[in-house]
């Protein structure tokens, strides 16, 4: 694995060196889009809808628009007069008990590694947190956004576990379920009988992704029954409207001073 962020996590005035890494992978496997007739590849362009012309990513602006429908530009300038704490800290601010957070709020995991020659510091908050089933909630600023996180434990490692801020998570409201249903307590006790006889210890590898393990199958097979192809070399990219435009006028012009001859 490779560290995506180095910084420091700090509690009290105990500073703990650390490298920071992606705890999680997609494997859902990934297609290119192709053109079904000649199986050329399909590319996208930025094209603005004023003017139809291919627009350069330098060129692109940032808007927002109001539910008035009023769009406003915000360029660099404005995001840069906004202050942003932005370190290289991980920052506890509070310790609460593990069952106190709705896992609907967790986000991305990451692993955290120590990054000094001393990990005893490290290793005091690992086993603090395992002996007081704590987790800590951290600020931190990772890709230029201010995060709310959860530092937990598993098992000899640190992680720490973005969240959703509160205002991202939507409440419930769903008038199919205004109205109680009258269960009656035969059904009750039946349905926890058959909880009870369904329940044990969860092993996650007991579970795997069976659509991603045929998707794979399928495509080994192709490649081996000789279904594969190379895809032809890539066309030089397109040029901008403008230059055309402009090699169109030379090319005019230049067919027109011979005409003259």
């Amino acid at each position: 694995m490779r560290s995506i962020w180095k910084g420091a996590l700090t509690f009290g005035l105990v500073n703990v060196p650390v490298k920071v890494y992606a705890a999680t992978e997609d494997h859902d496997i990934s297609f290119h889009q192709v053109h079904a007739e000649d199986r050329g590849r399909i590319r996208y362009r930025r094209v603005c809808e004023e003017c139809g012309k291919q627009v350069e990513f330098r060129d692109i602006s940032k808007a927002y628009t109001s539910e008035d429908d009023e769009m406003v530009i915000i360029t660099n300038e404005d995001l840069a007069s906004i202050p942003a704490d932005i370190t290289r800290e991980i920052e506890v601010v509070e310790f609460v008990p593990a069952e106190q957070i709705d896992p609907l709020m967790f986000d991305r995991s990451y692993y955290l590694e120590p990054d000094g020659k001393s990990t005893k510091a490290y290793q005091l908050l690992q086993k603090t947190l395992a002996d007081t089933d704590r987790i800590a909630i951290a600020h931190f600023a990772l890709r230029n956004k201010t995060r709310l996180a959860a530092l937990r434990v598993k098992g000899k490692t640190l992680t720490v576990q973005t969240l959703l801020w509160p205002d991202e998570i939507r409440d419930p409201e769903f008038s199919s379920l205004e109205k109680e249903a009258k269960i009656s307590k035969a059904e009750l006790d039946m349905a926890k009988q058959v909880v009870d006889a369904m329940t044990k210890d969860f092993e996650p590898d007991q579970h795997t992704d069976e659509y991603q393990e045929k998707l794979r199958e399928l495509i080994e097979n192709k490649l081996a029954q000789g279904e594969s192809y190379t895809p032809p070399e890539p066309a030089a990219e397109e040029l901008d409207k403008d230059v055309s435009d402009l090699l169109a006028s030379l090319e005019a012009t230049l067919k027109a001073s011979s005409q003259k001859k």
